[in-house]
C-alpha cells in the first residue's frame, strides 16, 4: 500500500508549486520533452509530472535528479545556506554578559570568600553590667 504524502501547509504548497513551475519552465526553455527528461533522470514521467506540479510526495532525490538533467543541480546548494535565525541565536549565546551582571557576581563571590576567610569573633568572657 502506498504511503500517504506528508501534510503540507498552504504557504509551503505555494513554495513547492513555484519550484515545480520553475523546473517546468527550465525544461521548456531547453526544448526538452517530459519523456526525455524523465529518461535522463531515471524516473517515470509520472514522477516528473509530480515534480513539475510541486507535489510534496515527490522525493528530494527526484527533484535533484531532474535539476541535474537540466544543469541546475548547483542551485540546491543555496537551500538553507543563510540561516539568519540560527546565526542570531548563536551570536546571542556567544555575547559577553552585561557588565552589571558580571560585576555583581564578582562582588558576591568576593563577599562570600571574605566571610569564609574572616575569623569568627570569640564571645567575650566579661559579663555585662
Amino acid at each position: 500500500m502506498p504511503s500517504k504524502p506528508p501534510l503540507v501547509f498552504p504557504q509551503e504548497q505555494r513554495l513547492l508549486s513555484g519550484l515545480g513551475e520553475r523546473v517546468k519552465l527550465a525544461r521548456l526553455r531547453r526544448k526538452l520533452s517530459s519523456a526525455v527528461v524523465a529518461q535522463r533522470a531515471g524516473i517515470s514521467r509520472t514522477s516528473l509530472y509530480k515534480v513539475e506540479a510541486g507535489d510534496a510526495g515527490a522525493t528530494l532525490g527526484t527533484y535533484l535528479r531532474v535539476l541535474a538533467v537540466l544543469g541546475l543541480e548547483g542551485d540546491i546548494s543555496h537551500l538553507a545556506a543563510d540561516d539568519k535565525v540560527g546565526r542570531k541565536l548563536q551570536d546571542l549565546a556567544l555575547m559577553p554578559q552585561p557588565a552589571t551582571v558580571v560585576r555583581s557576581r564578582v562582588l558576591s563571590a568576593a563577599l562570600q570568600a571574605s566571610e569564609a576567610s574572616a575569623p569568627v569573633p570569640k564571645p567575650s568572657k566579661a559579663r555585662p553590667r
